[in-house]
């Protein structure tokens, strides 16, 4: 199960994201942010 969440991000990381949206890296906004934490803690272990 997912849950939401709100979050904040400054514009430029935001267009970012769009763009890469746009490009069809990523399905949404959801998507990219999953992407990028699933990295993160990839990183970390």
């Amino acid at each position: 199960m997912k849950n939401k969440i709100c979050i904040s991000v400054d514009e430029e990381t935001l267009a970012k994201i769009d763009e890469n949206i746009l490009n069809q890296k990523f399905r949404n906004r959801s998507h990219a942010f999953e992407y990028a934490l699933t990295k993160l803690f990839e990183e970390e272990d």
